[in-house]
């Protein structure tokens, strides 16, 4: 104790005791700001006046579900707090927002008559000036042509195929949600989609697949859809089970018109 009251006695205490206290205000501050970034990063891509004109649009045709101020309400919406731009534009842009009903999945739809880009991109500026997230994509983040078909694909067939078909078709999941086909979204819709994980998708973040690779998916995807079925009939490209099913019905049907076949001229022989 002696030792401890001394150096408090001592003329450099103050000093000591005022840059630590400097410190720890420096410190608060620079978590503050980090925190708030990604809202200034709204504000500079655009002009504050299109956050307050993203804010009345939110009030007058989202906050029945998601709140007044966006913190979500129960069993209508989720929070948009830090969910960012890229869910805004790409929920609205494909008219799943503002939903219809509260089913188990929102279905892709004709957008709203109010809805029109410069009306998305205020609404993204208000909804990213909440607590940042994910931002629209630029558009060489989504070029299909500076990207790798083939290794989109590899990319594709090793995270998506689960769910969206080798093809993007799409497919039924569990509890009446599905993967939706992916044949008419746009590149920016499906790299909104992939870093913002809507309905039952997961988000894929830098870390896990990047920009790069997201580049080289979308390469993949938009070039498979202008691939011929050399087969004959693409029966939706959804894969053997609808080819089995086909198969095994013409294959039926085949066999009962030759039996017919066969019966009827023995009978016209006797």
């Amino acid at each position: 104790m002696t030792r401890i009251t001394a150096w408090r006695r001592h003329p450099l205490a103050r000093y000591a005791v005022l840059i630590f206290a400097l410190a720890l205000v420096g410190m608060a501050y620079t978590a503050f700001v980090q925190v708030g970034k990604p809202a200034d990063a709204a504000l500079a891509s655009g002009r504050v006046d299109d956050v307050a004109e993203g804010k009345a649009l939110f009030e007058a045709h989202c906050s029945s579900c998601h709140g007044l101020n966006a913190q979500g309400i129960t069993g209508r919406g989720p929070t948009l707090i830090g969910v960012g731009a890229a869910a805004v534009d790409f929920q609205v842009s494909t008219g799943r927002m503002p939903a219809a009903d509260s089913g188990a999945q929102a279905p892709r739809k004709p957008m709203a008559d109010w809805v029109n880009p410069d009306a998305i991109s205020k609404l993204g500026a208000y909804v990213q000036s909440l607590g940042g997230g994910p931002q629209v994509p630029g558009k060489e983040q989504v070029d299909a042509k500076l990207g790798d078909a083939g290794k989109g694909g590899e990319l594709f067939r090793a995270n998506c195929i689960q769910c969206h078909n080798w093809v993007g078709a799409g497919g039924a999941l569990t509890r009446g949600k599905y993967a939706p086909n992916l044949n008419q979204a746009s590149p920016t819709q499906i790299y909104e989609a992939m870093v913002t994980g809507p309905q039952a998708m997961p988000v894929f973040n830098d870390s896990t697949i990047t920009p790069e690779e997201k580049r080289s998916m979308i390469a993949y995807i938009t070039e498979v859809r202008a691939q011929k079925d050399p087969g004959g009939f693409g029966l939706g490209r959804i894969g053997p089970v609808t080819e089995g099913l086909v198969a095994w019905i013409a294959g039926l049907s085949a066999l009962a018109l030759a039996a017919i076949w066969i019966t009827a001229k023995k009978r016209q022989k006797s």
